[in-house]
């Protein structure tokens, strides 16, 4: 079997404060995205939300269902995104072959039984995904940057100027609860997400990349006025939930994904925190 999702559960902000280094990173950090021939990732009990790597290298894969899911086949009861952040490759879903670019995205929806990956004919396979609960099906559709909702936001005397490519979300395409974009910083910016929110209805994964093996991000999370960090590398991933600031500077730009899952959809449902009111 070459698919494996571990569970994490649910952590009280509360107790949250009382965790040292090590207990942090172990309950929100997904360290290892992308396994050689191996469809790996995290059950989170944050909604229910999948965050995981897809990495055929010499083989195709197949997204097969997990213990977790207590289902025939993997999108029985669930839809799926999926943004390529490798070489281009090709998708089978049903039986149809998609050819997915560089930073482009894939929506499947519920009730599709046969996903199959298939390694770049140059280059690595690196597909980062997100997979949701999900109560009716919708389209399968590929979404490339130029069908994205995109925004520029920040400056660079900030230190956040970057441009958001909102590729998964209700003005592009129809999920069901599944929200995915992509957020690249320019040159000489740092700073994501600032000034820093929370959402209550909706929790939240971020997924660093584009970023040199010499460099790393520190990705800010916790209650307003307790925060935490978490020092990340290249192609690793952080669950935020819904009482969780989520924010990071690195020491270069970079690019991020984000996710998210919950009982809303609007995008622009936030509750912001002024920089000096973090703590």
């Amino acid at each position: 079997m070459s698919t494996t999702i571990e569970t994490r559960y649910s952590s009280h902000p509360e107790d949250f404060k009382k965790y040292p280094t090590q207990e942090i990173r172990d309950k929100f950090l997904i360290e290892n995205i992308f396994i050689p021939n191996q469809i790996t990732g995290i059950y989170t009990m944050e909604d229910r939300l999948i965050v995981g790597g897809i990495h055929p290298v010499d083989k195709p894969l197949q997204l097969e269902s997990v213990d977790q899911l207590k289902a025939p086949y993997f999108l029985e009861r669930r839809e799926i995104g999926i943004i390529n952040v490798g070489a281009g490759c090709i998708i089978d879903v049903d039986g149809e072959s998609i050819n997915l670019g560089h930073k482009e995205a894939l929506y499947i929806g519920k009730g599709i039984a046969q996903v199959t990956f298939h390694p770049a004919s140059e280059g690595e396979t690196l597909l980062y995904f997100n997979s949701a609960p999900a109560h009716c099906s919708y389209p399968t559709r590929k979404i490339t940057q130029e069908d994205a909702e995109v925004v520029t936001l920040g400056s660079l005397e900030n230190s956040n100027h970057r441009t958001i490519y909102k590729l998964l979300v209700n003005s592009v395409v129809d999920t069901c609860q599944l929200q995915m974009g992509m957020t690249e910083l320019k040159p000489g910016s740092v700073w994501n997400t600032m000034p820093a929110h929370v959402h209550d209805r909706r929790m939240e994964a971020y997924f660093y990349f584009d970023l040199k093996e010499e460099n790393v991000v520190s990705h800010y999370m916790g209650a307003p006025e307790e925060t935490r960090h978490i020092w990340m590398k290249n192609h690793q991933a952080v669950i935020s939930p819904v009482w969780s600031i989520h924010s990071g500077a690195g020491t270069s730009n970079y690019t991020f994904i984000w996710g998210m899952a919950g009982e809303n959809m609007d995008y622009g449902d936030m509750d912001m925190v002024k920089p000096s009111e973090l703590r």
